[in-house]
């Protein structure tokens, strides 16, 4: 069983605390039956039918993450109310002490109701166990002491659990409810650290750009600038894209567009695309960046094109990124000895972070390099 929020761990806690109580009760039949009726098949018979209905309950239920009531609505009718009449009529359990152990599984019943049930179905549940213990009693004529104490355990069996599970699970929602609001601050701080990092390349870049263009120092007109505001354009473009569909973590999505502003700087065009970026360690994201700028980089010396499409996808915590061209392609098996550095700088950094990547090339049609973490 998976347990994760606050709620399933106390579920978790209730299933093993009323499986134990149950398991004590067995023991307790158990040694009753090897020390007085172990000549008794159908005493074994009752034995063995307590132990499955409490395979079926409590197997459901740590498999599950909580109680199946059809399940404990089953075991509160065989072991807390038939098994009892059982033993008085077939397995010759007719005085107190022969029919105590099989009465004694009305405790742990009554526990398991106590915390699967609504409070009237519980209730019902519960008094039906007791009312069994009452009138077994009465027929192996049980002093008064007896049935008020067997008959007391069925009852404060299910007031302490049913008390223990309204605690545990208050505290699990409180839990879930600090865990929920600590992850909105941790978001709240990442969408503040990603607008400052925003700010701060506008204001080193395109406000840099403009301010200087509109001073009248430099031709606005020259080539030079005319790229420069291409790229600036691009990142704005991108920008833009990235906040009309998702925010991308801060660390994955600093490293890939310092990477792509790079390939910019060498007057190659990036298109970029990011989507859903997982949150991955620092080093992962610098590794990332790294091959993403290597595999850019081999576009810009050996591709022939001037243009590059670039794709980061995020699901289920894995990320692929993919980088694109339409220029001359290369065989990847001769990649080493052409000057392409794709083993030394891109298949060994993805490795060392336990990623992989693959690349996939031919003569005359272009080339594609996907990176994946985890591999």
């Amino acid at each position: 069983m998976t347990i994760g929020s606050g709620l399933q761990r106390a579920q978790a806690f209730m299933v093993l605390a009323t499986l134990l109580y149950r398991g004590s009760h067995l023991l307790v039949g158990l040694a009753a039956l090897v020390q007085h009726q172990r000549d008794r098949p159908v005493s074994w018979a009752v034995l063995a039918t307590a132990v499955g209905c409490s395979v079926l309950v409590y197997g459901n239920a740590r498999r599950n993450g909580w109680f199946d009531r059809r399940f404990v609505a089953a075991d509160v009718l065989v072991t807390g109310c038939v098994l009892p009449f059982v033993a008085y009529t077939w397995a010759g359990a007719q005085q107190a002490p022969s029919i105590a152990w099989v009465m004694l599984l009305g405790g742990s019943a009554s526990a398991a109701a106590g915390v699967a049930f609504e409070r009237w179905t519980a209730i019902a549940a519960v008094l039906l166990i007791a009312a069994t213990h009452i009138v077994g009693y009465r027929m192996v004529h049980a002093g008064v002491a007896v049935t008020v104490g067997h008959t007391n355990s069925v009852l404060s069996s299910a007031v302490m659990t049913a008390v223990f599970w309204w605690y545990l699970r208050r505290q699990g929602r409180l839990l879930d409810a600090a865990t929920e609001q600590a992850m909105a601050a941790e978001a709240q701080r990442a969408r503040y650290a990603e607008r400052i990092a925003h700010h701060r390349a506008l204001h080193d870049t395109v406000l840099a750009t403009l301010t200087t263009i509109a001073s009248g120092s430099i031709d606005a007109n020259s080539e030079q600038i005319k790229r420069r505001c291409a790229r600036e354009a691009a990142y704005l473009r991108r920008l833009i894209e990235q906040h009309a569909d998702e925010e991308p973590n801060p660390e994955v999505g600093a490293a890939l567009e310092s990477a792509v502003r790079s390939a910019e700087d060498l007057d190659l065009k990036v298109t970029a695309q990011y989507h859903d970026l997982p949150t991955v360690p620092p080093g992962v994201a610098v590794a990332l960046g790294d091959a993403v700028r290597e595999a850019l980089n081999n576009v810009v010396k050996h591709a022939g094109t001037g243009r590059a499409y670039l794709t980061a996808t995020g699901s289920d915590g894995h990320l692929v990124v993919t980088v694109v061209d339409r220029g001359v392609g290369f065989d990847p098996a001769r990649s080493g000895s052409g000057g392409f550095g794709l083993r030394g700088s891109v298949h060994a950094r993805m490795r060392e972070i336990g990623g992989a990547a693959d690349v996939d090339s031919a003569p005359g049609e272009g080339a594609r390099v996907e990176l994946r973490w985890p591999g």
